[in-house]
């Protein structure tokens, strides 16, 4: 399912089947291993059994599913939506939008480039030509 509030033209995403552990900042220290719907540069969705409530601040370990060590960026609930129960895939389970709060430069690193060849490089320049065009007005 595709939540259409996203702004996608900041950060692009790209349909890319990480795996993911994600565990709560706050409470318990339990891991819940998920993949993703998709990921981006700002953050990640993830399908989960249950809700993680808004604003909650969550560490993450993603498998980029190449040969190098998972990146392990923190990140914090910004939205998340229940899928509908008439859905053929994983009905009433939970997408989960994470921002990026704290990634490495190692890790950020990574992920535009493994981004970078899913989309194509032509998408990151206009990206950021768009992002100080529109800083300008």
């Amino acid at each position: 399912m595709a939540w259409e509030g996203m702004d996608r033209t900041k950060f692009p995403r790209v349909m890319y089947p990480c795996m993911v552990k994600v565990r709560s900042s706050e409470g318990s220290q339990e891991s819940t291993l998920t993949h993703t719907e998709n990921i981006g540069m700002g953050g990640i969705c993830v399908i989960l059994k249950n809700e993680i409530k808004l604003f909650t601040c969550v560490d993450m370990e993603i498998d980029l599913l190449d040969i190098d060590e998972h990146i392990k960026p923190k990140g914090k609930v910004v939205w998340n939506v229940r899928r509908k129960s008439i859905e053929n895939v994983k009905p009433m389970f939970y997408d989960i939008g994470i921002e990026f709060t704290e990634i490495s430069k190692s890790d950020n690193e990574r992920l535009r480039k493994d981004l970078q060849m899913l989309i194509g490089p032509w998408v990151f320049s206009s990206v950021r030509i768009k992002h100080r065009l529109n800083k300008r007005f």
